[in-house]
């Protein structure tokens, strides 16, 4: 199969994700990550990462979800921190920069003393500087940037997309950096070998000294994911068990 370019398949995704300034979602829900957020699964990837737990979305976005508005969807998150007593909120599951207009809708309705997790592959970002810009008013935003694999190879190889791709993602904690944004990387590593992990380190280490210590993320072991790996004939590491989290917990 050929690869693909990661910004026109966001560009054809988002007419079927994003209308009229609503988005599609598939759930909501509270979760046990980061010591506990509420959480809005969208609708609508601009990869095809190999490990991913939401699969049968991410390649199914004409048949998955219900369109909301920014306005539904920052109360429907409000109320779910309030009911489980958190104080922090995001969306999830699929790509939240697709749909641009509605995002930043969002982050506009959420109050400020609710920290707001942007969770982003960054490829949009990495792609137009003036995204990490519009970012920079929000001062309980945090961005954290999921680097799939450490570098070109690996990332094309685990997403589908060309290579360069690799490099939106590594541009786009410059340009949040630049605007300072509250961001961190992290870095899926369980195909990665020791040396390539390394020479990560080092070039996160050229943007900014802080990024040398990324986020480390390791694969979580799903039947569904390992059947994929096998069938796909990808190596991988992993310290995970299949039944470590449920999958509705993520």
């Amino acid at each position: 199969m050929s690869m693909f370019d990661p910004v026109e398949l966001a560009e054809l995704t988002r007419s079927i994700v994003c209308k009229n300034n609503q988005r599609k979602y598939y759930r909501f829900r509270s979760s046990i990550f980061y010591g506990g957020i509420s959480t809005a699964d969208c609708v609508g990837c601009c990869l095809r990462c190999a490990f991913c737990w939401s699969w049968n979305v991410v390649t199914r976005p004409q048949e998955n979800g219900n369109f909301y508005s920014p306005g539904e969807i920052a109360r429907k998150l409000i109320a779910i921190a309030k009911s489980k007593k958190l104080r922090q909120l995001r969306i999830s599951g699929n790509e939240p920069t697709i749909c641009r207009e509605h995002l930043i809708q969002v982050l506009e309705l959420i109050p400020e003393d609710y920290l707001f997790i942007l969770e982003t592959n960054g490829i949009l970002i990495g792609s137009d500087p003036i995204y990490a810009e519009e970012f920079s008013r929000f001062s309980n935003l945090y961005v954290r940037v999921s680097l799939k694999g450490t570098c070109e190879e690996e990332f094309s190889r685990l997403t589908g997309a060309i290579p360069q791709g690799f490099q939106l993602q590594l541009k786009s904690l410059e340009f949040l950096t630049r605007c300072r944004v509250n961001v961190h990387p992290a870095c899926m590593i369980s195909f990665s070998q020791p040396e390539n992990i390394t020479a990560l380190r080092k070039r996160l280490k050229a943007i900014n000294p802080a990024f040398e210590n990324f986020e480390v993320e390791e694969l979580i072991l799903y039947p569904s994911v390992e059947k994929r790996l096998k069938k796909l004939k990808v190596n991988y590491m992993t310290g995970y068990k299949p039944e470590s989290i449920p999958a509705e917990q993520i």
